[in-house]
């Protein structure tokens, strides 16, 4: 009587979710650990058993009762899944089943299925809603209806969508979209635009590979609280930020905006004298109608906010409609009347720049991808500070050496990673430097060279 394709289903269901039901083949010849006063198996011969009962006299449904304990979750979903049928004689009848609690109150999730003679494959599913305080267990109620009842193949499995686990898996195209699941968002297959040749003093970064960050970046901190570096998808405003590849490019993928929050503790600065904003992002979510916000938090060496800059981007301004799927390049004034100023608690000095500790990206783009995420001072070397410089850097990328040239004598050269930790220093005062790379992982980095007291920042690839 055991079907071989509904065997295979519970397997494939038991190595992916668990099977909950002990004994649901009634294999064993004994019921254990079913119970109730229906709880008989007999043998259908061949090798197969089920578990049998004969409702003689019709009364309440519960007073004729097949039960298993399980452990259920509230607030999951589960399958409950099984095969029954009748006699000849009896023809028809019905069978409440379902999935409730083992105790008082005995709240219970049921539904009613109608059986004949032949085998039937049930499958239901149920979510638990009345809490975790009471065992759970499955449930055959059949003493509202007359005749026999057989009962096999149980099973109770919790439902996982495919769809939402992170993980690209069933008949997904990627993770969690494509085939059964939403369509797959297309992602940018350029790099965002290239920053200018920006004097270091005059940046303050928060993530680019073109410029040294502010402190070391963190992507996996979510517990708000004050560290040692820069946390993205902080507890308070969890974006779920992850660090992609585009051409090589490091960019933040956020997905699920929302709020994505950026804690700088152990790079809080002084924005004074910073006059411009600077941001990246890509979005393959329609732009119509949407916003993409974005805050700093000052809190002016006190232990929270005391006042905030921020500024909306809408298709008013600087969010045009219909640039999905393209780099939009947000380059703003960093001063009010473009920024608002947040003056919070009252008292506070308004505009004030002094101490930004937080940095907060709210929208209803859904997906979004950015970079250069910067404050700057509008400078960039000239091309007579370049010529003054007149150096450069081979081969790049590099596997195991980098040279630094110069007709002028190198000062000191200093190579960062894209977490800003500086992996090499040398203050050669030679016109030729040759650095030993070869230990450094593979990935992008910066080059800052100093010249007769200029600064140059350099990107180049580790291979």
């Amino acid at each position: 009587m055991k079907k071989i394709t509904f065997l295979l289903s519970l397997i494939l269901s038991t190595m992916a979710y668990g099977q909950l039901v002990t004994n649901g083949d009634f294999q064993t010849g004994t019921a254990a650990p079913w119970y109730g006063n229906a709880a008989n198996v007999v043998d259908l011969g061949g090798g197969a058993f089920a578990n049998q009962a004969n409702v003689t006299a019709v009364g309440n449904a519960f007073n004729v009762n097949l039960s298993q304990v399980v452990n259920l979750t509230s607030g999951n979903t589960y399958e409950l899944s099984f095969v029954a049928f009748t006699d000849s004689v009896t023809n028809s009848r019905s069978l409440i089943v379902g999935l409730g609690q083992a105790g008082a109150p005995w709240t219970a999730l049921t539904t009613t299925s109608i059986l004949t003679p032949d085998p039937q494959t049930f499958t239901y599913q149920f979510t638990i809603n009345y809490g975790d305080a009471v065992n759970d267990r499955v449930i055959f109620d059949m003493g509202a209806a007359l005749g026999f009842v057989f009962i096999d193949d149980v099973s109770v499995v919790q439902v996982v969508s495919t769809c939402n686990n992170g993980v690209q898996d069933g008949n997904e195209t990627g993770v969690d979209c494509g085939g059964s699941c939403p369509p797959c968002l297309p992602s940018p297959t350029v790099a965002a635009p290239a920053q200018p040749n920006r004097p270091a003093a005059d940046v303050i970064s928060i993530f680019s590979d073109s410029y040294a960050p502010i402190a070391t970046l963190n992507y996996s901190g979510e517990d708000g609280q004050p560290s040692n570096d820069n946390t993205f998808n902080t507890s308070w405003c969890p974006g779920a930020t992850t660090l992609v590849q585009v051409q090589g490019n490091n960019t933040n993928k956020v997905t699920g905006l929302g709020c994505e929050g950026v804690a700088f503790f152990a790079g809080r600065f002084n924005a004074t004298g910073f006059t411009r904003f600077h941001i990246d992002i890509w979005t393959p979510i329609s732009t119509q109608d949407k916003v993409f916000s974005f805050k700093f938090s000052n809190w002016n060496n006190t232990t929270g906010e005391t006042n905030a800059y921020e500024y909306t981007a809408t298709n008013a301004n600087t969010l045009p409609s219909g640039a999905q799927g393209t780099w939009i390049t947000i380059d703003i004034p960093f001063s009010t009347p473009t920024f608002n100023c947040i003056n919070t608690p009252p008292g506070n000095a308004c505009p004030s720049v002094s101490d930004f500790t937080q940095f907060v990206i709210t929208s209803n783009l859904g997906t979004v991808y950015y970079d250069n995420l910067y404050l700057h001072k509008n400078t960039v070397l000239s091309t007579n500070d370049l010529e003054t410089l007149n150096a450069r850097i081979y081969p790049n990328p590099a596997t195991n050496l980098l040279n630094i040239e110069s007709e002028i004598s190198i000062e000191k050269v200093s190579v960062y990673n894209i977490l800003g930790l500086e992996v090499i220093s040398k203050s050669p005062n030679a016109e030729l430097v040759t650095l030993d790379v070869s230990s450094l992982q593979v990935g992008v980095y910066i080059v800052k060279t100093s010249i007769n007291g200029n600064v140059s920042s350099t990107r180049f690839i580790k291979e």
